[in-house]
């Protein structure tokens, strides 16, 4: 059996496949290779190797060769210099023991285009007892060689990222396959600020889902005192403001967190971090780097660090190492009692990113 995963759904696709192992008898006889890395003879030869002590054996392909600079992407042409046939693979292989995840540098099929074929040609006699997955997180032409292959031999799951109200369809459904239910108030809280990152839904859904107790409904209060997600996000808004000099704006959102019973101290750390994670991205960017860049540099979410980039476009770096500073002295300062702390709060806002 064959099965295609792929889209940009890279959760979902992985969810299907723990399924399909948990679905089949295989104990030890799994293997996992990274297309990318791996010679496709070695792949098949695992493939052509029987199970020990089970009916079927699990290969998993996570990925495929990078495409060339100007290389046909359907992968249907190939030059005939570059291609072995699946069949000789087989016969050489055939029988051999494979090493789960050996590198062994360049692929033998010269192209992706080479590696697509072989595979595709494979796949129509590959044995019976074999359970071959390949995971993309690309989505396949239906021209490609691969998906005809898993048309006429296997089954083809495609997996896309929800945008818009489907991310919050989305999480209401995976609350009720939690065992809770959600209200649509928390649900577009959830979407709002972590939007389509499905793994960081699921993770914080988990979360609810165990605070509130099985067959319960989570409100948009718990998303707001559980979530750190959301918190960061709210934290993002009230810089927002301050960026925008909307006071005003920025007195209301803390006077809400503080209303939600979120300690002074709390936020002034929350505030503090979000200020540095501004020095490093108003830095890199001075560097020339772009947002994809600096979220990897910094280890934030893609949609951080282009939010951040905007923010950081506001302010002088004089400001945010002032502003910087004056939280780090409110910090100490409450922590040996010597101010209010409402107070305290008010006066870093007004003051926020002011010029040293």
């Amino acid at each position: 059996m064959f099965y295609l995963l792929h889209g940009d759904d890279e959760f979902t696709s992985r969810e299907q496949l723990k399924k399909l192992r948990q679905q089949g008898n295989f104990d030890y006889n799994q293997d996992t290779y990274n297309g990318a890395e791996v010679a496709l003879a070695t792949i098949t030869a695992t493939c052509s190797t029987l199970p020990f002590l089970t009916d079927q054996r699990l290969v998993v392909i996570e990925g495929l060769p990078k495409k060339r600079k100007g290389e046909a992407s359907t992968g249907t042409e190939q030059p005939a210099e570059a291609t072995m046939s699946a069949t000789s693979d087989i016969a050489t292989t055939k029988g051999s023991k494979a090493k789960k995840g050996k590198k062994s540098g360049k692929n033998n099929s010269a192209t992706r285009a080479g590696f697509e074929k072989e595979l595709a040609e494979f796949i129509a006699v590959m044995p019976t007892e074999t359970v071959l997955v390949v995971l993309l997180d690309e989505l396949l032409d239906a021209k490609n060689v691969i998906y005809k292959a898993a048309e006429q031999y296997g089954k083809i799951i495609q997996s896309t990222l929800p945008r818009g109200a489907a991310v919050e369809s989305w999480i209401t459904k995976r609350a009720k396959a939690t065992g809770v239910s959600i209200t649509p108030e928390a649900a577009a809280m959830l979407a709002n600020f972590i939007g389509n990152q499905l793994r960081l839904l699921a993770n914080e859904l988990n979360k609810l889902a165990t605070y509130v107790g099985n067959g319960a409904t989570i409100t948009a209060d718990d998303v707001r005192q559980l979530s750190a997600q959301v918190q960061e996000a709210r934290i993002f808004d009230l810089t927002d403001a301050l960026a925008g000099r909307n006071r005003k704006q920025a007195l209301d959102i803390l006077h809400d967190l503080l209303s939600d019973g979120e300690p002074p101290l709390k936020l002034i750390s929350l505030i503090t971090s979000q200020v540095r994670s501004l020095l490093l991205v108003k830095e890199l960017s001075q560097k020339g780097m772009r947002g994809p860049q600096i979220a990897t540099t910094i280890g934030v979410a893609p949609f951080i660090a282009e939010k951040s980039l905007r923010q950081v476009a506001k302010f002088s770096a004089s400001q945010l190492e002032n502003t910087y500073r004056q939280l780090l002295s409110t910090d100490a300062a409450l922590k040996r009692s010597r101010m209010a702390p409402e107070m305290a709060l008010d006066l870093l806002v007004v003051n926020f990113a002011q010029d040293p």
